[in-house]
Parts: structure tokens; sequence; C-alpha cells
């Protein structure tokens, strides 16, 4: 990677005026880099924030020029997924975030509800209601991109146990097994999913969701070779 600059983007949860501001910050930043320019966002566009629909119609279009974006999924596009195709109650979705996602889509679930009195039309319309390029975005995510020296994951991966090997689940949604044994990983693993204030190394794991719909601040790590520098939509 040594000719190469990676950005890694935390969780943005429907922030997308943050994301925008923070994409700016990473062109700037990245002018003086001639090799390959990369951006990985880490997983966890939807939910809990204002403006899901707008964050997953930006990053269904081209990244910024002259960047390759690679966008990992997160334990909430699983989730939605989940709704979308029967696996999951609308109830537990929209407990978790749902309800902010549907309104950033125009669907007030409350007023289907009145509307139609029955579950299923109601779960119809709203399915009706998200686009099919928003759908076929969320299901070809991948889980984690890795190089020699690095690991780019949502939430973690399972210490001792070859990547290769991980489970999807753990990808997703690991935090204490993966926190109490960073210090035993061969690689620097860069991931999202638990709100810090201010990452920073923890062993050999660096978190970086600084939880961008409650604190306004959307954070992303350049790694140059060995080298890391943060940034953040809010300063």
């Amino acid at each position: 990677m040594q000719d190469t600059v990676v950005y890694a983007i935390g969780d943005v949860h429907g922030c997308y005026s943050e994301l925008r501001s923070l994409e700016q910050k990473i062109l700037l930043d990245a002018l003086p880099f001639r090799g390959r320019k990369i951006i990985i966002m880490l997983g966890d566009y939807v939910d809990r924030g204002p403006n899901s629909k707008r964050v997953l119609d930006h990053l269904v279009a081209p990244a910024p020029k002259g960047f390759l974006r690679v966008c990992l999924a997160g334990n909430h596009e699983v989730a939605m997924l989940g709704y979308l195709d029967g696996h999951l109650s609308r109830e537990l979705w929209l407990a978790i975030g749902g309800l902010e996602t549907l309104y950033s889509y125009g669907v007030d679930p409350a007023r289907l509800s009145d509307l139609y009195g029955s579950s299923d039309e109601v779960d119809r319309r709203i399915r009706e209601a998200i686009p099919a390029s928003h759908v076929s975005f969320m299901r070809t995510l991948p889980v984690m991109v890795c190089s020699r020296k690095f690991v780019f994951v949502h939430a973690g991966i399972r210490p001792g146990i070859d990547l290769v090997d991980q489970d999807e689940d753990d990808l997703l949604n690991i935090r204490a097994e993966f926190f109490e044994q960073a210090h035993l990983l061969d690689r620097w693993v860069v991931h999202g999913h638990t709100i810090v204030d201010a990452p920073k190394f923890e062993g050999h794991r660096l978190g970086i969701d600084t939880g961008a719909f409650r604190s306004g601040r959307l954070t992303a790590v350049r790694i140059v070779g060995k080298h890391g520098k943060l940034l953040s939509s809010a300063s």
C-alpha cells in the first residue's frame, strides 16, 4: 500500500451533510498524493440519522473523481434487508432506527397503518417505496477488505481465527471478544460499529465511529504506508 492512500470513513447513519463535508476535506487532503486513492466506507449508511435515502443515492452514484470507493456492509444494512425480505419484523427494524430511514423516503408507517389497517398491506407499501437500486446496492456489499497489514471491517474480527474463516455475524456485530483480545491481532483492524468520543489505537485496532447521528462528527482516517491521520466533518 506504499503507493496508495486509503481513507476509511466511519458509520454515516443517514448523516448526508456530514458525509459530503468530510468528502470535501478528503479531496483537499488527497491533492498531494499521486498514487491510488481509495475511500473505504465501513458500513451503517442507514437508520438513526435524517437522510438515509440521500446517503444511499450518493453511494450508488460514482465515487469522487480520481477515487475508488469500496462500501462495506454494516449490521444496519443487513437489518434493513432483513425487514424488506420478511425475515425481521417491522417493529424490530423501526426500533433500531428504521423509522428515521422510512421518513427519509417520505414514508410514515403510522399513517400507512391508519390508511390500510392490514399489516401486510403496510409492509407492501413500504417495500414499494424503497428504490430497487438501493436494495441491490445493499445486497452486493462485501463484509471485509484486507491487505497485508490492514483489515477494514464494520464491527471487528475474532482474534485467533484466519480471516478466511471469520464468521460474517462477527464481522458485523462483534464487540467484547474483539476488544479484549485486540493486542493479539496480527494486523491493524480499522472498524466502526461501536461509538467512541475520540478514535485512538487500542491494541491493534482503531474504531472510528464517532456517532455522527448524535454528535454531528463523522470521522475518517487517512492511511499512507504505516502512517495515519484523522479527519472530521466537524473540524
